[in-house]
């Protein structure tokens, strides 16, 4: 399943110290197989920034045992970044420059920290804007991850996403509600992380003229696609997530309410911990409010005592919808990466769907 290691990227070694197979650039030079260039925008901030290239990477390197992959990461300059992540950033990634002039076979959008309740007031608007207008007109097909599926569906579709009551965190169970090539070959029912206070409803993707192919009756819709099958495709969950990402979501908020930065305790991600694991952070609760009362040393965090009780519900199911995109991707474009597909295929329907009906 072969990433290709054209740079010094840590990632890559991490990936390979998992057990994934990864291609230095002499061995791939010589196998005859097409490769794919993949972008990466990680927009994500310091602490998570690492953790999403590797999440990502994962995916991309088991959803194809022949096809050789290539992931260029890069980032939106405008975003602060501490001295660590700058570093690693002009280390390793690309620029939007240099991915612009050698062009891509397809692109994930990662979300984003964001401070503003209107997303045209971010830093990253303007920046995030031109790389997705950019996208629409070069690259074959864009996936959106969480924030980033609201800022297309606000900037390309008018959908402006809204405020939840309560931020909707945990595991949650989805259905597939419409067949397409995307959800071919996988469970008609499974799991998918969701970490978010906003939401985009189904309503307001069908109203921009787009297929709904997942859903929750909880978590609301998972996975969406453009109107011609393949261009834009949608995630509001996250199916790239470790099994134990929310552990380290659950622990920043812990450590926000113990700086004051959260007026209340943090509830713990829905459908999640198990009743052992629930059990020891109450007991760690407890603690901690107690030392904050007594102005002592506040406890340990107890995740080494809880590791082993985590589960990964989705990533089979990921891995699989990854499959079936990449493999779509690879159908539809050029080898030369600056067309966008190859000769004979109708933009307006690229996997002839339309055609077929």
């Amino acid at each position: 399943m072969p990433l290709v290691a054209h740079n010094p990227l840590p990632t890559f070694e991490r990936l390979k110290q998992e057990g994934q197979t990864i291609l230095r650039c002499g061995e791939a030079i010589h196998q005859d197989i097409r490769e794919l260039h993949i972008g990466l925008l990680n927009m994500m901030p310091d602490a998570a920034l690492a953790a999403t290239e590797r999440q990502f990477f994962r995916l991309i390197g088991e959803s194809n045992a022949i096809i050789q992959f290539n992931v260029h990461p890069f980032t939106l300059p405008i975003l602060p970044r501490n001295e660590q992540a700058q570093q690693h950033i002009e280390t390793y990634y690309d620029t939007f420059e240099s991915i612009k002039s050698q062009g891509l076979d397809a692109l994930i959008i990662t979300g984003a920290s964001v401070t503003h309740p209107n997303l045209e007031d971010e830093i990253f608007w303007k920046s995030l804007s031109e790389v997705i207008e950019w996208a629409d007109q070069h690259v074959p097909s864009t996936l959106c991850s969480c924030l980033a599926t609201h800022a297309v569906m606000q900037l390309r579709h008018q959908q402006r996403r809204y405020r939840l009551a309560d931020k909707r965190w945990g595991v949650y169970t989805h259905q597939v509600t419409q067949q397409h090539p995307l959800v071919n070959r996988i469970n008609t029912q499974f799991k998918v992380p969701h970490s978010r206070l906003n939401q985009i409803d189904r309503e307001q993707f069908e109203a921009a003229g787009l297929s709904v192919l997942v859903e929750g009756k909880l978590a609301g819709v998972h996975l969406a696609v453009s109107e011609d099958g393949i261009r834009t495709v949608y995630f509001q969950g996250h199916p790239e997530y470790d099994a134990i990402s929310l552990v380290k979501e659950y622990k920043r908020e812990v450590f926000q309410f113990i700086s004051g930065q959260l007026n209340d305790y943090p509830p713990f991600p829905e459908h999640y911990f198990d009743p052992y694991t629930q059990a020891i952070f109450n007991e760690y609760q407890d603690n901690l409010i107690q030392a904050l009362s007594d102005k002592t040393e506040p406890p340990a965090f107890p995740e080494p005592l809880i590791v082993k009780q985590l589960h990964n519900q989705w990533h089979d199911t990921a891995a699989a919808i990854m499959s079936n995109w990449m493999g779509l991707v690879y159908k539809i474009t050029h080898h030369d990466r600056l067309k966008v597909f190859q000769e004979g295929i109708d933009p307006h329907d690229p996997l002839g769907l339309k055609a077929a009906l």
